[in-house]
């Protein structure tokens, strides 16, 4: 049985860049996967290593996401295989776009029963990816899922919660499920593991390869402006604790925060 685990790789936020104008760039950002798939790639790792099968990282994306490192990075955390599907018109796709891609390449994966997702990407966190997805498979698809447990050939528990409540389902095979960030820890890849994932297998489609034509036009990104930048007050509080406090409820009730 083979787990595909879908990965969005992208800018590092922390990467961002502020000119004088305010104006955000992702220029000379490092991309890397966000930090919302390594969960999900964990829990995929986890169920391969309880239960068997073998666990396959699947992302789309410019040419930008193939790179030494990040393949070697998604490589040392347990995937087995990396497959990139890499073409220009999949910059800035939407979520309907991105979900009909995956799928075709899922369909190209051979005995694939289950598909793990984030419960959002690092940048844009529009949480529908995933359910889109199990939707054109056809399959059982859940999202804000806590704990997956194995509980015969073909079955899983899953723990899904909501605001108000904790579901429990039994969910049958092929499923796609979209996983919190807290259903598992990301491991720290070792040494060998690093070592390793050099020998392990990438492979490279384009959109002809999965099948894939006239995708439609990519999302219009507004352009995103940093909030002004305001000058340090140069406060000083003296006298005791108890003064000091009182001071500042007082100064910032006069800046309009309390």
């Amino acid at each position: 049985m083979n787990i595909v685990v879908c990965l969005k790789i992208s800018p590092d936020p922390e990467d961002l860049e502020i000119g004088n104008d305010g104006s955000v760039s992702a220029a000379h950002a490092e991309w890397k996967i966000g930090g919302f798939d390594l969960p999900a790639l964990e829990a995929g790792v986890r169920l391969a290593e309880m239960h068997g099968g073998r666990v396959i990282a699947l992302s789309i994306g410019p040419p930008p996401i193939n790179q030494s490192k990040v393949r070697k990075d998604i490589l040392s955390r347990g995937a087995e295989e990396l497959v990139l599907v890499v073409d220009e018109a999949l910059q800035d796709v939407s979520t309907a776009e991105t979900a009909r891609v995956l799928a075709a390449a899922i369909g190209k994966i051979e005995d694939v029963q289950l598909v793990l997702f984030g419960e959002g990407s690092a940048d844009l966190y529009f949480q529908q990816t995933g359910v889109q997805v199990g939707e054109r498979l056809g399959w059982v698809s859940l999202n804000a899922v806590r704990d997956v447990q194995w509980v015969e050939e073909g079955n899983l528990l899953v723990q899904r919660v909501l605001e108000q409540e904790i579901q429990v389902f039994e969910v049958p095979l092929p499923a796609a499920l979209s996983v919190t960030s807290d259903i598992c820890e990301p491991r720290l890849a070792s040494m060998r593991e690093i070592l390793r994932a050099s020998k392990k297998p990438v492979v490279e489609w384009s959109l002809a390869d999965v099948g894939v034509e006239n995708l439609s036009a990519s999302v219009e990104i507004l352009a995103v402006q940093a909030p002004p930048r305001a000058a340090r007050k140069g406060l000083i509080l003296n006298g005791s604790v108890e003064e000091a406090v009182g001071s500042l409820v007082i100064a910032l009730k006069k800046e309009g925060m309390l």
